[in-house]
């Protein structure tokens, strides 16, 4: 399927691996200039060459971390206006909230909501007055069905969540679509700490907590992060712009709910 995005403009946040990454290369398989951020530089630029050799599209890179102002700005300035953006964060850290102190929920807060938040802020104008524009927030399935462990992700999330569910009903008559796309296990290094983590409190090797995990899921495996990458393609698409407001899940099935 041609997704009618070709010689579009795009942010990717925190794509220097795992779904960020694989988001970035899937919108470049579509002829989309995309511009990556992420804090490191070396990992960045090695990611941005690797997107330029598979794809032979335009990558261009910001340094900064997107939780800020100053990588906001970074991002800004190197794609001032954008068709397309791709919010993503790093999560906070597990735990028990009453370890938490105010310093650890602002900085929750900061990075997976009001930076999220602000980048809309700064770019969906422009795209309501060219008439095309996509937005797609990855967040977690822990919106969906929290994880205890998580409460600071689950908080935060579930903030932008809200906040996304009135802005997108206000936007799409502009075909300008705002949607949440939900990741589950995938096999990212994310995963693999807090596998280690798991593995570490169970007094078992990381294999063995891998392969609980993978059997514990409905699908019997981890996600692979190029089907979340086409997934967020797809959200960007012409063919999306009725499609608004929505949390798609991607968990290999493991929410057990109706709705």
């Amino acid at each position: 399927m041609d997704l009618g995005i070709a010689g579009r403009r795009a942010i990717v946040c925190a794509a220097s691996k795992g779904l960020g990454k694989a988001c970035a290369l899937a919108l470049a398989r579509e002829g989309v200039a995309v511009t990556i951020t992420a804090r490191g530089r070396d990992l960045l630029e090695a990611a941005a060459e690797e997107i330029r050799k598979e794809t032979g599209a335009t990558v261009t890179t910001a340094v900064g971390d997107i939780a800020t102002e100053e990588g906001r700005a970074a991002a800004l300035a190197a794609c001032p206006d954008p068709d397309i953006l791709v919010n993503n964060a790093g999560g906070p850290p597990p735990g028990d909230f009453r370890d938490w102190e105010r310093d650890d929920w602002v900085r929750a807060v900061e990075a997976n909501m009001l930076a999220p938040i602000f980048l809309i802020k700064a770019t969906v104008d422009g795209m309501i007055g060219r008439r095309f524009g996509r937005i797609v927030n990855v967040t977690s399935a822990a919106v969906k069905a929290p994880i205890p462990i998580l409460g600071l992700s689950n908080g935060a999330r579930a903030g932008l969540t809200g906040f996304v569910a009135g802005l997108s009903r206000q936007t799409v008559r502009h075909n300008v679509t705002i949607n949440n796309l939900l990741p589950g296990p995938f096999e990212t290094d994310r995963l693999r700490a807090t596998m280690e983590g798991g593995a570490k409190a169970n007094n078992r090797s990381l294999d063995e907590e891998m392969d609980l995990r993978r059997a514990g899921n409905p699908s019997g495996r981890f996600g692979d992060p190029a089907e979340f990458g086409a997934a967020c393609a797809f959200l960007c698409s012409a063919h999306a712009g009725f499609m608004t407001g929505q949390n798609v899940l991607l968990d290999g099935g493991a929410y057990a709910g109706t709705l």
